[in-house]
């Protein structure tokens, strides 16, 4: 697998570590279980780390130097890229010929060293997208900057070189399709999942206890990177339109934000916390560093409603830790978040701040919808597990082998009939 601008050991939540890098650990973990021998390779951020790092049993990180380990930014990381592919080449270098089966690529980076490894070593080359530029620059946040065209030409020419694209959803795989010309045959969906066995329903009173927070609190969670893509701007902001609505939540409403600066949002790292003071919101608003997956478990079962206001989403990772974490949902209608939220919460169309005060009070105020949506939402994320998606994304292993292999095929048969021999 290849993660090139970000590493699967980072902490979630800040820089530029989010559900991608979720994605990579629980896939690669669970291939490993199922007998798939996985390494990863990163960018070296650090020169006290290691070379090599064992994820879990089967799982390797590999850290290649490409560029200085500080003070490089993710717009900066093309003009590395050759670097890292030659330090990739030269770590492969040890192991013997055809060691390696199949490349899996995340994000448009790792997509363009991965064309390169998969032809030097004649496998396939599966690659998702998690972002794609021209879907985030048709729904860019007000005062945000355009991804940059170098990054389109990047993302197309990854389509076409790559064996099997992998989309999150339906819609992005109709987008691959519509905006970068991809040929559908070679597009297959595979929903992203969450970890069932960390994100459960709990005591809400004692995750409150355990986070500070009290039983009458009532509580708005946002969790991951600061940036307006993920738009925590439209929830500050929302807050401060429901406590005009209703100002005697004012001692009891706490919006905790859980995440850091990244992308966009590092141009101006303080200008959240600015927004807050400037709405007399101060009281209100609890910032919280990025934690560990059961810390942030306890957040989502304290948690009344978790708000996910993105401009764009491919998914939504943390859509589906909050509903498999029993907290309710509001969400905006785009991009995969439909998906992820079903019918376990509710969808707004837009970003206008005093909608989602409407919509964010309406459903608190309606003890028996938020009864629902909350038995709902545990049930609906069930559906969405790790181990289901690793079983579909084998299968999309296997074809891409067949296929690379000259076996025949039934167009016909589903991913899962394909042979079993020829899993990487």
């Amino acid at each position: 697998m290849l993660s090139v601008h970000t590493s699967p050991l980072e902490q979630p939540g800040t820089g530029d570590a989010g559900g991608m890098n979720v994605y990579v650990v629980e896939t690669a973990r669970r291939l490993a279980q199922r007998g798939v021998e996985v390494e990863i390779f990163t960018r070296a951020t650090d020169g006290a780390q290691d070379e090599v790092v064992e994820l879990a049993p089967g799982v390797l990180v590999h850290h290649i130097p490409a560029g200085p380990y500080e003070g490089l930014a993710k717009d900066d990381l093309p003009g590395q890229l050759c670097a890292f592919a030659a330090g990739m080449m030269r770590t492969a270098m040890a192991q013997p010929e055809h060691w390696y089966d199949l490349v899996h690529s995340h994000y448009w980076l790792s997509g363009q060293v991965g064309w390169l490894a998969a032809d030097r070593w004649n496998i396939p080359l599966v690659h998702t997208m998690h972002t794609m530029a021209r879907v985030k620059n048709a729904e860019l946040a007000e005062g945000d900057r355009a991804e940059p065209m170098g990054r389109e030409i990047g993302e197309a020419q990854v389509v076409q070189a790559a064996s099997t694209m992998v989309a999150n959803t339906n819609l992005e795989a109709s987008q691959l399709e519509d905006l970068y010309d991809a040929d559908p045959q070679r597009v297959h969906v595979v929903h992203p999942g969450v970890d069932l066995d960390v994100f459960t329903p709990g005591d809400q009173d004692a995750a409150r206890e355990h986070l500070g927070l009290s039983s009458d609190d009532v509580v708005l969670l946002f969790v991951g990177r600061i940036q307006p893509l993920k738009a925590p701007d439209v929830l500050v902001r929302a807050a401060a339109e429901l406590l005009k609505q209703q100002p005697e939540l004012r001692d009891r409403l706490v919006v905790a934000i859980l995440g850091g600066p990244s992308g966009s949002g590092l141009e101006h790292p303080e200008s959240l916390q600015e927004l807050v003071v400037e709405l007399g919101l101060s009281d209100n608003v609890r910032f919280e560093p990025p934690v560990s997956r059961p810390e942030l478990a306890r957040w989502y079962q304290s948690a009344d409603l978790a708000i996910v206001p993105s401009h764009s989403e491919s998914f939504g990772l943390v859509a589906i830790e909050a509903l498999a974490s029993g907290s309710p949902v509001v969400a905006a209608r785009v991009g995969g978040l439909p998906i992820a939220v079903g019918d376990a919460g509710v969808l707004v169309d837009g970003h206008d701040p005093q909608d989602w005060a409407r919509v964010i009070g309406e459903t608190l105020a309606d003890t028996d919808k938020m009864a629902a949506l909350a038995a709902r939402a545990p049930e609906h994320a069930a559906e969405f597990g790790w181990d289901r998606s690793v079983d579909d994304l084998l299968a999309v292993y296997r074809l891409a082998c067949a296929e690379r292999s000259g076996a025949p095929i039934n167009g016909s048969a589903s991913l899962t009939d394909i042979p079993t021999a020829v899993v990487p």
